[in-house]
């Protein structure tokens, strides 16, 4: 039998009743690690000698996790898969890591991911091209790429992610899981590298809504390490999983769903789109109601550069600090300033230079207004968009991206300017703190893709609710990666 298949509440349950040992599951959980990096390159560390812990009431005791390399854990090093931190051990754990470790649940490998949660590719982490498990010719997205890999593949149930701009919703789509981004602040980011503050978010990748709420409720809540913390100890993400939804309604946003709004779209779109709208009418034929409604097109194509914008201007001020004089591998130089620079220049991928480039271009003070400040107000423009919708509605619902899984080799793939908007929309929840959730809804070419429903900030119970209803009324739960595909 392969444990690691199984839910949280399933795998608890045989603990519980001693039909498997904890010992056993990490077992099982190792052999798949080496299996799934073989084929997908998907880790940067794996804990052959992760040990197992009692078995309590809490659902997360004695059972595997991963954890992508962006977060510290204590005496283990700590990349973000940068060559930059090379060697670099931290002396203690994120918050989130020692909140799982009270939980007795057990860590067994760190996952590689794009370096420092920049790219959308699962191709730039220092230790090797990131490769999708249900096709090795796809990537996974990123940049919690190895995250999404592990959990589809089965090597445990759920792994911790981080989401800038969709780095682990769009992954979680790529995968044929669940990626679940709880409200700003839900979750602590102490310990989380970080890539641009005000977008950051933590998060976890599961099989299905309900193991993403089992997790989210043990890691999130108040962090006097991060001030951007609240108090949500009276929200309780399981306990209203199953609430009434009769009332509940949902948009969609007819620029993005609609085909003739792009240019010689692929087979893939076509299909991934009438896939969409299929499920939109099973979720209307089940009791939600769905609108469709506009929102000004200048708005949308407004996204994507707003969000480079700043999350490079955050990026670029934030890792400052990575000089190689504190930590990292000391570069070579006669003073201090070319030793900085032969370490920045030797450790970053060109894609982290060029990011570091823009962000330090509209930081400049003859660039800031027209740049920096002036994406700032788009995107509260943006923000304010999706609040009035809110105003009517219980969540937005959109198909993630433009399609299944990417290739690797881009010459393959048939994107053009004007899916922009349906690549690029998740990163609205990030720039409003939105908590947003993506699930698998279908197939395309036997690949896996996704919608993702967004709510305003606060609302993950009715989310979470609102995304199990859905989940549960499509054949995509639980699913794992198998070997015949």
């Amino acid at each position: 039998m392969n444990y690691m298949d199984l839910s949280i509440e399933e795998l608890h349950d045989l603990l519980v009743n001693k039909k498997v040992t904890s010992k056993e599951l990490i077992k099982e959980s190792l052999t798949k690690t080496y299996e799934l990096q073989d084929k997908c390159n998907a880790f940067s560390h794996i804990i052959d000698d992760a040990l197992d812990t009692p078995i309590t009431d809490n659902y997360l005791s004695g059972i595997p996790y991963g954890v992508k390399e962006n977060y510290s854990t204590k005496d283990i090093e700590s990349t973000a898969s940068s060559n930059t931190l090379k060697g670099y051990v931290p002396f203690y754990d994120a918050t989130v890591i020692a909140k799982l470790k009270a939980c007795n649940a057990v860590f067994v490998n760190k996952t590689a991911m794009d370096e420092f949660g920049m790219g959308g590719t699962g191709t730039t982490a220092n230790t090797g091209v990131i490769r999708n498990p249900w096709d090795l010719e796809r990537m996974c997205a990123g940049s919690s790429s190895g995250s999404a890999a592990a959990v589809a593949y089965g090597v445990y149930p759920y792994a911790l992610g981080s989401d800038t701009g969709d780095s682990i919703r769009k992954p979680a789509a790529y995968c044929g899981i669940v990626g679940y981004k709880p409200t700003y602040g839900m979750i602590s980011r102490y310990g989380l590298f970080p890539f641009a503050s005000s977008l950051d978010h933590c998060g976890v990748l599961t099989r299905s809504v309900r193991d993403a709420a089992i997790v989210v409720n043990n890691i999130k809540g108040l962090d006097e390490n991060d001030m951007t913390t609240w108090d949500s100890s009276k929200i309780d993400l399981v306990k209203h999983l199953n609430d009434n939804i009769s009332k509940k309604k949902l948009c969609y946003i007819k620029e993005i769903v609609d085909i003739n709004n792009y240019s010689n779209p692929s087979n893939e779109l076509k299909e991934h789109l009438n896939n969409f709208l299929t499920k939109i009418e099973l979720i209307r034929k089940n009791g939600i109601e769905v609108d469709e409604v506009s929102v000004d097109k200048k708005i949308l194509d407004t996204v994507a550069s707003v969000y480079v914008i700043i999350s490079c201007a955050e990026a670029t001020s934030n890792m400052s600090n990575l000089t190689g004089i504190i930590y990292g591998p000391r570069g070579s130089g006669d003073n201090i300033y070319d030793m900085m620079k032969d370490h920045r220049t030797k450790g970053f991928s060109p894609l982290i230079k060029r990011r570091f480039v823009i962000g330090s271009y509209v930081l400049q003070k003859e660039n800031q207004e027209r740049y920096f400040n002036n994406a700032k107000r788009v995107r509260r423009i943006i923000v304010d968009t999706w609040k009035e919708l809110f105003k009517t509605y219980d969540g937005i619902i959109l198909p993630v991206g433009s399609g299944p899984a990417k290739y690797l080799d881009d010459s393959l793939n048939t994107l053009n300017d004007s899916s922009t908007i349906l690549e690029e929309h998740l990163q609205i929840a990030n720039f409003g703190g939105f908590p947003s959730i993506t699930i698998p809804d279908g197939f395309i070419n036997k690949l896996p893709v996704g919608l993702n429903i967004t709510s305003n900030i606060y609302e993950d119970e009715k989310l979470l609710n609102i995304a199990n209803y859905i989940e549960s009324l499509m054949d995509y739960k639980n699913q794992v990666v198998k070997e015949e595909r």
